[in-house]
């Protein structure tokens, strides 16, 4: 497929987007021991990257480490690697992910807005606001609780948007309990308009609050069909109570096994799940015990995951796109009828499959759009809403 035969299939802009992980950490997109042939370094993601646009994704997600953990023993730093991919890319928009903390929000608004100038308006940015105590102390930065890691990461999609938007004679001016600024003007400003879209995601209260407030897209964990019915009305309601329920859209993350047949995709998934790094999964099970668990209402990151679950990042067996491409098409269409607007994928096999996916699924997906599928969520549920729902014993 040529660029020019993606953007024919990304014409409508009603149409559900794609995005993937960027595996800019060694170790894969799963903690297990079973050999994956996915590289971390550039040369290689470089090649992922040409893929995916060539195949109709039109987002990457690069991933924010300052220190080995769990299964990632090396990591690039994310808006450099972001920016050596859009330099190697023409269409594809990069999302880097920052940690408030180890970044003041002049030094990524100036960095973000230079590279959104170098490649004519692909940057975007995910504000993660830590998981991992040992990275922050490491280098030398305080460990807040989570309400105010919470709260740092608000004021700073604020200060981002607040920088970037202010009008050039005046600058901006702020003043919160963890940033201040005065008359801070900044040239030159991003080329989108009205700036680089600011994603953030968490399953907490505290990580709601900010979706519906201030950031442009709200990323969700892997999920079951109540579960994401009740998250995405939630952040819509509080977002309706500030103005901005026009202004949010909804991503979630979900691992994808494609196979000729469902048993044989299912089979994968036990292999992975079979092979788990049960050493590095229990000691990052202990390590989000600080993070996800720590709010009193336990709907934090990974507060329900079982051990399988944490197998993957964030939970992307849960989605549940494991299966035939004609299965895996018809899952996606459900999710967009629940209201996302953005699916990020991670695969096992980086060198084949992100092609796969563009190639077998993505033109699926857009067949189904294009017959009117995934407005009707009731409909929907019919279909394939089985499959996410909640089991019992």
């Amino acid at each position: 497929m040529s660029l020019e035969a993606a953007a024919q299939l990304n014409s409508d802009p009603e149409r559900l987007l794609f995005a993937y992980w960027v595996p800019n950490v060694s170790g894969g997109l799963v903690v297990s021991k079973i050999p994956q042939r996915t590289d971390w370094t550039l040369k290689s993601n470089l090649q992922y990257a040409r893929t995916a646009e060539k195949y109709g994704f039109e987002y990457a997600l690069t991933q924010i480490r300052f220190t080995s953990s769990y299964g990632a023993s090396n990591q690039h730093e994310s808006v450099s690697f972001s920016q050596a991919i859009l330099s190697g890319t023409e269409k594809l928009k990069v999302i880097a992910a920052i940690l408030p903390g180890p970044w003041n929000p002049a030094v990524a608004a100036k960095q973000l807005a230079s590279i959104d100038n170098y490649s004519d308006g692909r940057i975007a940015v995910n504000i993660v606001s830590g998981w991992f105590k040992g990275e922050f102390t490491a280098i030398g930065e305080w460990w807040l609780d989570h309400a105010e890691r919470y709260r740092r990461s608000n004021e700073f999609m604020r200060c981002l948007r607040g920088i970037w938007t202010a009008p050039e004679d005046e600058g901006f001016t702020f003043a919160g309990d963890f940033y201040r600024f005065r008359n801070y003007k900044l040239s030159p400003k991003p080329v989108q308009k009205p700036h680089p879209p600011i994603f953030q995601g968490g399953n907490s209260e505290d990580a709601r609050v900010n979706g519906a407030e201030v950031a442009d897209w709200y990323f969700m964990n892997g999920n079951d069909l109540e579960g994401f019915r009740a998250q995405i009305q939630d952040v819509k309601a509080r977002a309706a109570k500030v103005g901005r329920e026009k202004h949010v859209k909804f991503a979630v993350n979900g691992f994808v096994i494609v196979r000729d047949t469902e048993e044989e995709a299912v089979r994968v998934l036990q292999e992975i799940q079979g092979k788990a790094d049960v050493e590095a999964i229990n000691a990052f099970a202990n390590e989000v015990k600080n993070a996800g668990q720590s709010t009193k209402d336990k709907q934090g990151m990974w507060a329900t995951s079982t051990f399988n679950d944490l197998v993957q990042y964030n939970d992307g067996f849960k989605t549940k796109l494991i299966g035939t491409k004609e299965q895996v098409a018809e899952r996606i269409v459900l999710l967009k009828a629940l209201g996302v607007d953005l699916v990020l994928t991670a695969f096992l096999h980086y060198e084949e499959e992100v092609e796969q996916f563009g190639r077998d699924v993505l033109p699926l997906v857009r067949q189904l759009e294009a017959q009117g599928r995934g407005k009707d969520v009731e409909y929907e549920i019919q279909q394939t809403g089985d499959v996410y729902r909640k089991r019992t014993a």
